[in-house]
């Protein structure tokens, strides 16, 4: 088997879970969400506490991607230090 027939790798956890922060959004349309928000809306039975710090994880690497906006005190703010209550929202184009 060559290379070029291999099958494509399996999402990692961090892909997966950014899918999912990027559908909820969607699916939230163009308001802001907060992030025990989104991990109430991917685990609604579980416990999703534990989602809380992947989320912001995650979101950060969204944001440095320019496929989310992370949002402090109704401002968009710097992904790469930002700190306390945030927002996370789809980039706007208009």
């Amino acid at each position: 088997m060559t290379p070029h027939d291999s099958a494509p790798a399996p999402a990692s956890p961090v892909s997966a879970l950014e899918d999912d922060i990027l559908a909820v959004l969607n699916k939230a349309g163009h308001g802001t969400l907060s992030a025990p928000e989104i991990a109430h809306a991917l685990r609604p039975e579980g416990d999703w506490h534990g989602l809380l710090m992947p989320i912001r994880r995650a979101a950060v690497g969204l944001a440095l991607d320019g496929r989310l906006v992370i949002y402090r005190k109704g401002k968009p703010a710097d992904p790469n230090d930002f700190r306390g209550v945030y927002r996370l929202g789809l980039p706007r184009h208009d």
